[in-house]
């Protein structure tokens, strides 16, 4: 995609979507988003603006099953490319409530691919998930692996990656990267931006960083009994501007894609939930508190990305540690304790991982 274009970012005030849109402005696109604010606030446009510089082309509050509003967002603002966030994304939550995710997840998408096509839309990036994986028989995973979701939320995101397919057999001229992404953490450096989800957090991050600043009392772990080397789940942590870019640079490469192509995103590096807990606490300055509890049902023992595709299709591979994406996660919750509720404080000078008593895990390989 040659030149500055207009995109629209659904689901960007959210977590990754909101690191998304600076991202992209920062590349002089013009960037609308759209956003029903149910696990979001509609604080994250400005703070948006404010690291990048920039304004935003709209900010609509709507939702993506609402194809009238959808359509009509994309013909007011001649949109060329759409990137697709909004949905819903927890593991233990989807099993509960498995209804809801296929709703909002795949009844998001083909309302978005239909407004698409109304609108002559033909370029796409889709937020999918390494839990489309789930129980792989090897470890690291790459793009061949066979799909075993193991939960609706992992169902839900296989789901939507099948009608995109179908759609590009169908219209030739739609092209759409779908990024497998394993686990986003981290935040902007600057510390105006991060992940402040609504309510109880869902995932282990802003969980740990509630713990750590007092709005939660101690973590839960799911399991102690996975064939792990310390028995805690292990996962691939990937910093969110790293996910951010790759959003970008994907955009850029939709010219060379026919159909639907998928590609993971991830360090290759798998981490346990008890090493992260030990690596927080170092970054905090505090032991966090914690309990072993029984395992949640829809979770695999591990999810670690081979990488390698991306590496070779774009030259492109994650360049931040563990150790950057816990700081910059630390700074965001020191700036805003009460996350965007807090007034927007000024951007935060970047300490080094010294100065947090961060260990130095920069050196760590990918496994094998």
């Amino acid at each position: 995609m040659s030149g500055p274009k207009a995109v629209l970012v659904t689901g960007g005030a959210g977590f990754i979507g909101s690191h998304t849109c600076v991202e992209l402005l920062e590349h002089g696109y013009e960037v609308c988003i759209v956003d029903n604010y149910s696990n979001s606030s509609p604080a994250a446009p400005t703070r948006v603006e404010k690291v990048a510089g920039r304004p935003l082309l709209g900010v609509y509050e709507a939702d993506v099953r609402d194809r009238q509003a959808l359509s009509a967002i994309l013909a007011e603002n001649t949109i060329d490319a759409v990137i697709h966030f909004a949905g819903r994304k927890a593991v233990g939550e989807s099993v509960w409530i498995p209804v809801d995710y296929y709703d909002t997840n795949v009844g998001g998408t083909t309302s978005l691919l239909r407004s698409m096509r109304e609108n002559g839309v033909h370029h796409l990036v889709f937020s999918s998930s390494c839990s489309i994986y789930g129980e792989a028989a090897r470890v690291p995973i790459d793009e061949q692996a066979p799909p075993r979701p193991t939960n609706p939320y992992a169902r839900s995101k296989w789901m939507c990656e099948q009608i995109i397919a179908d759609a590009c057999r169908q219209h030739p001229e739609l092209a759409a990267y779908s990024l497998r992404y394993f686990n986003p953490i981290g935040a902007h450096p600057g510390g105006l931006l991060g992940e402040d989800p609504r309510g109880v957090p869902q995932n282990v991050m802003p969980y740990l960083m509630q713990v750590a600043v007092g709005r939660l009392e101690r973590l839960s772990i799911f399991g102690r009994d996975y064939a792990t080397a310390d028995g805690t789940a292990v996962r691939d942590y990937i910093h969110v501007m790293d996910v951010a870019q790759a959003h970008r640079i994907a955009l850029e490469r939709l010219d060379e894609v026919t159909g639907l192509d998928i590609l993971n995103l991830g360090t290759g590096v798998g981490t346990s939930v008890l090493e992260l807990v030990r690596t927080v606490s170092a970054t905090c300055g505090k032991s966090l508190p914690y309990d072993i509890v029984e395992r949640r049902q829809g979770d695999v023992a591990e999810l670690v990305a081979d990488p390698g595709a991306a590496a070779r299709k774009w030259g492109w591979r994650t360049t931040r540690s563990l150790a950057t994406m816990c700081r910059d996660a630390w700074r965001f919750q020191l700036l805003n304790p009460a996350g965007f509720d807090d007034d927007l404080p000024e951007p935060a000078a970047v300490p080094t991982a010294r100065s947090f008593g961060t260990p130095d895990l920069t050196t760590r390989t990918p496994a094998n």
